[in-house]
């Protein structure tokens, strides 16, 4: 595996952390959750008990983003918590957390003071805002960068209003950003031999997904708006209803719209002002309506056949079960298997990053809470039995 000589201290919790260094995890380094005492991270609660998403008392929010790691119980609030964590980061080459700015600070685990005891040391901090600006102490969630990073207001219509992304695109983006920055530092650190830290904020990120829309903006000074599942330039483009379903049809540019009128026929399109992409916008409620009524004749499956054979790009609006089960996907091993301590076989979604040296995933069961600290610390540090007592006894660690 491609990151098997790394390895991470996890410090993070709920989703965007937890993410970052799943990704981490999934591309091989070894990944060490430090969770307090008693009752580990908050998404070990998540779900636990309910019947359907849930198993061996862990719900998916923690089974799914901390398979392929291990567990180990710090206090990091006492003096012998962090001295233990200290002999950790001399040992480790990431730490990773997902804090409120000011945390590690407090805590005396902060880039400047792991620095010191390794200067080869890479942290990465994944916050709402950033560790830099007026607005570092303000809390964040998902949905509040979502909202305050421009996307949500070009998702929906104007009918609907602003809608926030289905998947939490600002907990998932922060978690992506903080796990490419980890990599980039390790390179840069190769050349170096020193490490540095890794500040993401995730409303830069969402700023950054922006992408060519936010500097068409910046060029005209003209605001989007929300479009649906529309385009502002290609038509057709949209989500459209079937007999028993939606499909998507992207027609980017004259040439594929001159192969959908062909293989749709509607004798309206055929109008050779339509071949010219400003009179197709002009008219796009127009040939939306057509298109719309036309594909209503027929379920999804005739229509992709019809539009594949004549290569214009179309999807079926899958469901979770229509997308984990679609052939392309599973060829993809885009869902695997992750065996359980009791044996069961729990499918999640794989590992997209394919790295053609290295040898076929596989995924461990996330780790019961401190499984694995005694191999840590006692084997990986050398902590006698004798002063692995003493601290169970002190409470530094469970």
């Amino acid at each position: 595996m491609a990151l098997e000589h790394i390895t991470v201290l996890d410090l993070t919790h709920m989703l965007s952390g937890p993410y970052g260094t799943m990704l981490l995890a999934d591309l091989g380094a070894r990944t060490i959750k430090v969770e307090p005492p008693g009752s580990g991270e908050g998404t070990r609660r998540l779900l636990e008990h309910d019947p359907d998403y849930s198993r061996n008392g862990m719900g998916a929010y923690y089974l799914t983003l901390n398979r392929n790691k291990e567990s180990i119980c710090v206090d990091l609030k006492s003096d012998a918590g962090r001295a233990i964590f200290m002999d950790l980061v001399r040992q480790a080459d990431v730490v990773y957390d997902n804090f409120s700015v000011g945390v590690t600070a407090r805590l005396g685990i902060d880039h400047e003071s792991l620095a010191r005891v390794n200067p080869r040391i890479i942290t990465c901090s994944v916050s709402g805002f950033g560790q830099t600006g007026p607005h570092t102490q303000r809390p964040a969630f998902d949905q509040v960068v979502q909202a305050m990073g421009g996307g949500m207001s070009i998702t929906g219509s104007p009918e609907t209003g602003p809608t926030r992304s289905g998947i939490p695109i600002g907990d998932l983006g922060g978690g992506i950003f903080g796990t490419m920055g980890v990599l980039a530092a390790i390179a840069e650190r190769d050349r170096t031999g020193l490490g540095q830290h890794v500040d993401v904020s995730m409303l830069d990120v969402q700023i950054s997904m922006l992408n060519y829309m936010a500097t068409m903006y910046l060029m005209s000074g003209i605001v989007p708006k929300g479009i649906g599942n529309g385009h502002f330039v290609h038509v057709p483009y949209n989500a459209y209803p079937t007999a028993d379903g939606h499909i998507i049809i992207a027609c980017i540019g004259d040439p594929f719209f001159e192969r959908f009128v062909e293989c749709i026929d509607i004798p309206q399109l055929r109008d050779p002002e339509y071949r010219r992409q400003p009179v197709r916008y002009a008219a796009k409620a127009e040939i939306d309506q057509l298109v719309s009524d036309k594909l209503l004749s027929h379920g999804t499956a005739h229509w992709l056949a019809v539009f594949s054979a004549a290569r214009i790009p179309c999807g079926p609006v899958n469901n979770f079960a229509q997308a984990l089960d679609d052939e392309q996907v599973r060829a993809r091993d885009m869902v695997v298997q992750v065996t359980m301590p009791d044996g069961e076989q729990l499918s999640m979604p794989g590992n997209p990053v394919k790295l053609s040296r290295a040898g076929k995933s596989t995924f461990t069961a996330p780790p019961e809470l401190g499984a694995q600290t005694q191999a840590v610390l006692g084997g990986w540090l050398g902590y006698s039995a004798e002063h692995m007592t003493q601290l169970r006894a002190a409470g530094a660690i469970g």
